[in-house]
Order: C-alpha cells, then sequence, then structure tokens
C-alpha cells in the first residue's frame, strides 16, 4: 500500500485503439485477466506513454465503479518518469553496425559455441537467422547460445521468445536458460501469439531507447508468420502456399527491429527459421526473410542425422562485415581457418573443425596454433 492507502502496482502496458490501456504481467505472458489494471487515456497522454512500457504506480478507484485503475506513475521502466519524456523514439535513433561482440565461449563444452564464436561471431545489434530442418538441433543450439549470454553478460536483458510453443518446451527453457521466457503455446488462441509477440518486441525498444542492451532470441520466426497470416484481415490476395500478401509485415518489422545504436544501446535478435518441412507456407515464409539478416547460421538434416553436433554447415554459415567483430590479427586466423575447411564437403569441413576444437580445449588456443605456414 502507498502513504495514501491505495495499491502499488506493476505491469506492462497494452494500449487498446481507443487511447486507453491494461497493465499485462509478464509471468502471466501478458495474457489478459479481469483483474489487469487500468490505464485511464489521460494519464496515457500526460506521459506519452506507448506499448511495451513497463510501469510502476499506485491505483485509485475508478470513478465508475468499475475496479481499479492507475493513479499515479511513479516509475517508467524503472526509471523517473521525466527521464522517459526526454528519450528519443526507437525508429529517430542512429543505427550503426554492430561493433562489440558477444562471446559465447564458456569453456571446452559445449562446442556449439565455440564454433559460434569461431564462423558466425555475434555483435551487440545483431540480426542473425538459424535456419534449420526438422530435428537439426535448433532447440539446444538455442538453449545453449542463451546459457552463454547469460553466463558471460549478465547485465544484458535476456529474453527468450516461444511462440506456438510445445508445453514441455516452455518449461525446459524456463528452467534451463536463465533467460525471461515469454511463452504462447500450441494450446492457446491465434491473438495470444500475436500479442505476445507484440508485447515482448515492443518491451524490447523500449528498454534500446534507455540506452540498454537486449538480446532476445525467437523461435519460431516461421510460426509468427504462420499466426499473423490467420490474425490478419484477409486482403484476398495471396502467395505461394497460401500467404496474405500482408501477413509478414509485422513479423518483418519485428525482425528488422535489431540494431546497434550509436552512443546507445542495442537489440540483438537470433531467430530460428524451419525449411524442409513439406510446407508450401514455411517454404515462402523462409524465402521472404532470407537475406534480411547479418548473421545466418544453416544446420543440415544430413549432419544431424550422421550425430554430428552442432549439426552446422560451417561452409554456408557466416557472419556479415564480421571484420568490425574480431582484432585484425584474430580475423586473419579466422579467415585462414575457413581456407581450409572449404576444400572439402559440409560432413569433411565439420568434422575437421571438431577434431581441432578436441585437440585445443580453447578458441585461444586454436587461433594461437594457425599459422600460415600450416595452410
Amino acid at each position: 500500500m502507498t502513504e495514501s492507502g491505495n495499491s502499488a502496482v506493476s505491469g506492462v502496458l497494452e494500449l487498446q485503439e481507443r487511447g486507453y490501456g491494461f497493465l499485462r504481467h509478464p509471468e502471466r505472458d501478458f495474457r489478459p485477466t479481469g483483474n489487469d489494471i487500468f490505464v485511464p487515456p489521460g494519464l496515457v497522454a500526460r506521459y506519452r506513454l506507448k506499448t511495451g512500457v513497463s510501469l510502476e504506480g499506485a491505483t485509485r478507484p475508478d470513478k465508475k465503479g468499475r475496479g481499479l485503475q492507475l493513479g499515479e506513475i511513479q516509475r517508467i521502466c524503472g526509471e523517473d518518469p521525466d527521464v522517459y519524456k526526454t528519450l528519443k523514439p526507437f525508429e529517430n535513433l542512429t543505427v550503426i553496425d554492430p561493433e562489440e561482440t558477444l562471446w559465447l565461449e564458456t569453456g571446452p563444452e559445449p562446442v556449439t559455441t565455440r564454433v559460434l564464436d569461431l564462423l558466425t561471431p555475434i555483435g551487440k545489434g545483431q540480426r542473425g537467422l538459424i535456419v534449420s530442418p526438422p530435428r537439426a538441433g535448433k532447440t539446444i543450439m538455442l538453449e545453449q547460445m542463451a546459457v552463454a549470454v547469460h553466463t558471460n553478460y549478465p547485465d544484458v536483458r535476456l529474453m527468450m521468445v516461444l511462440v506456438d510453443e510445445r508445453p514441455e518446451e516452455v518449461t525446459h527453457f524456463r528452467r534451463a536458460t536463465g533467460a525471461e521466457v515469454l511463452a504462447s503455446s500450441n494450446d492457446q488462441e491465434v491473438r495470444q501469439h500475436v500479442r505476445l509477440s507484440r508485447l515482448a518486441f515492443a518491451q524490447a525498444k523500449v528498454e534500446v531507447e534507455f540506452g540498454r542492451d537486449v538480446v532476445l532470441f525467437l523461435d519460431s520466426l516461421t510460426r509468427l508468420g504462420r499466426a499473423f497470416n490467420k490474425a490478419v484481415p484477409s486482403s484476398g490476395r495471396t502467395m505461394s502456399g497460401g500467404v496474405d500478401i500482408h501477413a509478414l509485415v509485422e513479423p518483418k518489422r519485428m525482425f528488422g527491429a535489431a540494431r546497434n545504436i550509436e552512443h546507445g544501446g542495442s537489440l540483438t535478435v537470433i531467430a530460428t527459421c524451419l525449411i524442409e518441412t513439406g510446407s508450401r507456407m514455411d517454404d515462402l515464409i523462409f524465402q521472404e526473410f532470407k537475406g534480411t539478416g547479418n548473421m545466418e547460421v544453416v544446420l543440415s538434416q544430413e549432419l544431424a542425422e550422421r550425430r554430428l553436433w552442432p549439426a552446422m554447415d560451417v561452409l554456408a554459415s557466416g557472419t556479415r562485415k564480421e571484420e568490425r567483430l574480431v582484432p585484425p590479427a584474430d580475423l586473419q586466423k579466422r579467415y585462414l581457418i575457413r581456407r581450409r575447411l572449404a576444400g572439402g564437403r559440409p560432413i569433411e569441413a565439420l568434422e575437421t573443425l571438431l577434431g581441432a576444437m578436441k585437440k585445443y580445449p580453447s578458441n585461444r588456443e586454436l587461433l594461437d596454433a594457425m599459422t600460415p605456414r600450416e595452410e
């Protein structure tokens, strides 16, 4: 209770079309309930609030006797409300290439994060795509990446957004990763998949406006695209696989929100996208997102069937402008590794790399052992 006797409340704002909103709760994956606090339009206008801001304040009774509403705002995203008023909108911030690396290696194992560090380094603000056929290990890769970020960068806000996911997978990610897991399971309505993704990305963007670093893992763009295809009003025009021409506009905007801000924060988005599912819709969704990231990891069914982990096509995977993320001396050694792997098939390349990692317990030792004379 506050000094005035009103209750202290907090939550994430979801605005409605008429200018008012409600406080939703991440621990409930933003699902609406009858007890959600009403945020009146006057308060929204006074502070220029938008969907995704985290609010702390005090309630007051609704004048029409309909329950409690937010009467006072004390903190916005943990800061004084006056700080929020001075922020530049996300869309007006100056975007630059990723320059500060998020190193994922935590030891000799797991080798997955070591392979990623060597061949597809991730920087703050990266827009990464993990392209995966079914049962190729994308789930364990996401888990290991999230654990690595949580271990190496405890000050980074780590979000895991699971759309239309199996309930048991949701439980596993919550217990295993240390991330803030926001999930909609496959027994829920399409509108919950859409609400969850909108609020998660809106919340991440506001964090970046405050100058903070956010890493958001999304599983998956494919299921997100399917959900929006069902949710958007039909335009009467469809693409291959029955995808409405407007269905992927918002998912593309979400994935495209990943960026590094000059003299500011960053939003790193690592999203999975399914291929080889036998669905023309899934193929179309992948084609729409192909090439829109600046880092791509390609997983292989053939490698997975041979029980080679990570089942990563090391020849097809890579990061654009990786020279901005690694020291010049190391960069030349990474190029040398790639040239030595490029002579064979993906299976041979991965086996060679995994053999080298078994010999050298850290990437630093592996890179130090690389000399031009060994080429």
